[in-house]
């Protein structure tokens, strides 16, 4: 069997690859025959699907599986889909197949984000951050968790990454911002993602927990952090907890997007857009490669974005090269 993904599918294709099976759902056209919808996933993407007439084996596979799947690639109303005649699970699978990675190295983002808990320098911040992160076991899951199923950083290590891009933009924010309490800022930046861990499983597939679907980061994040202030035993004074919670419940700064809170302080606020501009860089980047590398110079309208983004391919620059002048470079005492 010759390994298809998700992103090389086209049209009229015949598929017979493995797949996550990320959901499904048995419907009823209205003829009244039943029929199964799917949403199958691998590290390239995701990709819906239909069969008609599902037998007993395919209506009885659980989501959350890996899976078979015999058919072919259709269309129906500009939208590919596979059209599946068979899906069985499987039980031997490559991991690496089904979960995209990272491509930066772990040990240099932990280096980098042990550097960044280094700069909270305010006692009573500094224990609750070494606190949630010096939890080996769940240090390792943090590591390891994407930081969203679908949109931006959505790959094994992209929690770690994420986390440490937001610490950094925070921090240098500090220093064009001087009125900010940096190490609230940057504890908060720290830690504002980390109920991710608990919202995401990432095994065969990325997907939502039961608790993630029905609380969310936002709320699991700010417990964990609650359970570490309280284990400290009134080292962290109750105004210093309190404006730390706010930074984290108010991080996704609307309403409408997921925030318990609007931010009504200035390090509130100001975690809010390193967030957003993390998330929405890395989510521009991601959907301008997907489009790079089947030489599109547009994406489509299925991303973080919801419109076509700008993807143009890079070009050689066939401009004569000017003379360079060694010294301007050399090293002088």
């Amino acid at each position: 069997m010759v390994r298809q993904y998700v992103a090389d599918l086209c049209a009229g294709d015949r598929v017979d690859s493995v797949f996550a099976l990320a959901a499904k759902e048995m419907r009823e056209a209205r003829t009244g025959e039943p029929y199964l919808v799917l949403e199958l996933a691998d590290r390239t993407g995701r990709i819906g699907g239909i069969m008609f007439r599902p037998g007993p084996e395919a209506a009885s596979v659980p989501s959350g599986t890996v899976v078979r799947v015999r058919g072919s690639v259709t269309s129906y109303r500009g939208v590919l889909r596979i059209s599946a005649q068979s899906v069985r699970v499987v039980r031997r699978y490559a991991l690496a197949e089904l979960v995209p990675a990272g491509t930066r190295d772990e040990a240099e983002l932990v280096a980098e984000l042990r550097a960044l808990a280094a700069c909270v320098v305010d006692s009573a911040l500094s224990a609750v951050v070494r606190g949630v992160f010096g939890d080996r076991a769940f240090f390792k899951r943090f590591r390891e968790c994407p930081a969203s199923r679908e949109y931006h950083h959505a790959y094994l290590g992209g929690l770690l990454e994420h986390t440490v891009g937001v610490a950094t933009l925070c921090r240098a924010m500090c220093d064009l911002y001087p009125h900010a309490d940096a190490d609230l800022l940057i504890a908060a930046a720290l830690l504002h993602d980390i109920g991710k861990v608990d919202e995401l499983r990432y095994s065969p597939g990325i997907e939502y927990t039961d608790e993630g679907r029905m609380l969310g980061h936002v709320v699991l994040g700010e417990r964990r952090v609650y359970a570490a202030v309280e284990s400290l035993e009134g080292v962290v004074p109750r105004d210093v907890a309190t404006r730390l919670a706010h930074v984290l419940i108010a991080h996704h700064g609307e309403l409408e997007w997921g925030s318990p809170k609007r931010p009504c302080t200035l390090e509130a606020l100001m975690l809010h857009h390193a967030d957003n501009v993390d998330a929405k860089t890395a989510g521009f980047i991601a959907a301008a490669a997907s489009a790079g590398r089947v030489d599109e110079p547009w994406t489509d309208a299925g991303n973080l974005f919801r419109r076509p983004l700008w993807a143009p391919r890079a070009v050689e620059d066939d401009r004569p090269a000017a003379p360079v002048d060694e010294g301007q470079y050399a090293l002088t005492a």
